[in-house]
């Protein structure tokens, strides 16, 4: 997981990192997408969480890029001294909710070099939104916050459990799970 966190331009205490209820809600989301393969090759059927996977986390402010012409710009991202805090609450939430020894983590503001074996390719934008101060806010939100879940929670219809077992028999070496080991080198 590659951790870019944005800044926010209005000066309240609700834009400070700490008081994103987004950090739970993206450490419930890692640990529980089902990103990998079940024992019988069902796509999207398990989380790192079902299989015991490792988890590593850097954080990498160049996911908030925006080009101007052909120069990369970083002005969207969130200046490193709220950033190395949120990073840092973000691995704690991890660890507490998950295994401690599963979540690996890069130096925050170094180079790395990342060796890992990636089963892919698959991207998935994760995004939270800050928690409103504004009760009545806080309630909508908590309100499409349910619909969403329940409407998931429903279960794929038959034409894309079909669609997907076609997709399956068509490409059996096509996998969606990530095996072998994930680990980091850190540059002094």
């Amino acid at each position: 997981m590659c951790q870019g966190a944005k800044k926010h331009n209005r000066n309240n205490e609700s834009d400070h990192p700490k008081s994103y209820q987004g950090v739970c809600d993206s450490t419930r989301k890692i640990l529980n997408l089902r990103l990998f393969e079940d024992e019988n090759g069902r796509a999207w059927s398990k989380s790192v969480m079902d299989w015991d996977y490792e988890v590593l986390c850097v954080s990498q402010f160049t996911l908030q890029c925006i080009l101007k012409g052909n120069k990369p710009d970083f002005h969207s991202a969130m200046p490193a001294e709220l950033a190395q805090p949120f990073y840092a609450s973000i691995l704690e939430n991890l660890r507490s909710a998950y295994k401690p020894e599963l979540v690996k983590d890069g130096k925050f503001g170094a180079s790395m070099k990342l060796h890992i074996q990636n089963d892919g390719p698959v991207t998935i934008e994760l995004t939270s939104p800050l928690v409103s101060s504004d009760p009545r806010q806080l309630s909508k939100q908590e309100k499409q916050q349910q619909r969403k879940e329940k409407t998931r929670s429903k279960g794929p219809s038959e034409s894309s459990r079909e669609k997907s077992a076609l997709r399956s028999r068509q490409d059996n070496n096509a996998s969606s799970g990530a095996d072998g080991d994930v680990s980091s080198e850190r540059d002094p």
